[in-house]
């Protein structure tokens, strides 16, 4: 897979593209269906895909205050896509330049004299350019005119509910990963590196992973079913997601338990956990003895989401 650090590192020639435009944080079921279309039409009319996305978020740039957390890293965006089967990915910095750039002239330079863009894909509610000048109406206009294609995807629903990455974003900041996993198509994943912990938890019986997650999205703190994929192969877990009360602790960590897994050191290797069901709340025990029984709870929970036996 090609990765272009923005337009700009594109080289003349290397197109023509169908281009699929869009942020596509999260790479969702809406998204996919975008992508899609641009994949079938690449393929139809024999010119390279090409998905164009913006990194960081146009918010924080242009109103920092209201700019969102992101649902995965960018070099998770890209994996996605690149997994969906696109050769080639644009990551755009957006800057001020972008920023300020006007409709017509992003059209003109970059989607026409960089891409050589055939074909157009965007949701029905994309805008661009500078004051956000440009939206499906004036892409079409310049289409009728310059003779490349624009085909705008409409909001996708499902089972009722818009698929949107603000509503992926609340239905995680809620704890909610069973919706927020329908939404996106696949479980809402963290993904990071495991560090050495204080021991607390190998000390009362439970060995845990530490993750240091590389998302700024995390899900509302509590306990979680979870599966982990890495250096183990869709390992059951428990997952952890909060500060610790009571031990102190006042900082968010992330602290994973694999079910029937043989303890050993995971220091330094990286773990990607997708969170399928929400436990419960996090709460602060009375003493170590309230926490451990809980613990033991909650693994029983966690192996009745898998329909695992409980361990002997």
């Amino acid at each position: 897979m090609q990765v272009f650090g923005g337009s700009k590192s594109v080289a003349a020639g290397s197109g023509p593209y169908a281009v699929g435009l869009g942020i596509f944080d999260g790479v969702h079921r809406g998204h996919r269906l975008l992508l899609a279309k641009v994949l079938e039409l690449a393929q139809r009319d024999s010119v390279q895909p090409l998905a164009y996305t913006f990194h960081p978020h146009p918010a924080h740039l242009l109103s920092p205050k209201n700019a969102p957390q992101l649902i995965e890293p960018i070099e998770t965006r890209v994996e996605r896509l690149g997994g969906m089967g696109f050769g080639t990915v644009l990551v755009e910095p957006f800057t001020r330049e972008l920023a300020d750039m006007p409709a017509e002239t992003f059209v003109l330079h970059v989607l026409l004299a960089k891409l050589q863009a055939k074909h157009v894909v965007v949701g029905s509610d994309f805008a661009f350019g500078k004051d956000r000048g440009g939206n499906v109406a004036f892409l079409e206009g310049m289409a009728a005119r310059l003779g490349f294609a624009v085909r705008p995807i409409p909001l996708v629903q499902h089972a009722g509910t818009p698929v949107s990455s603000t509503r992926i974003r609340k239905l995680i900041a809620a704890g909610a990963v069973r919706g927020a996993a329908d939404l996106l198509g696949r479980p809402f994943a963290l993904s990071g590196v495991v560090l050495r912990g204080h021991q607390r938890a190998t000390g009362l019986g439970f060995p845990t992973a530490n993750l240091e997650p590389h998302n700024e999205l995390m899900p509302l703190p509590g306990v979680y079913a979870a599966r982990v994929h890495g250096p183990v192969a869709n390992a059951p877990a428990v997952v952890n997601v909060g500060y610790s009360p009571t031990f102190n602790v006042g900082r968010l960590r992330v602290e994973v338990h694999l079910l029937d897994f043989p303890a050993r050191p995971l220091y330094g290797l990286s773990l990607d956990v997708d969170f399928i069901d929400r436990l419960r709340d996090e709460q602060r025990f009375s003493g170590v003895e309230a926490l451990v029984d809980q613990v033991k709870l909650d693994i029983a929970a966690a192996r009745r989401v898998f329909g695992l036996t409980q361990a002997s």
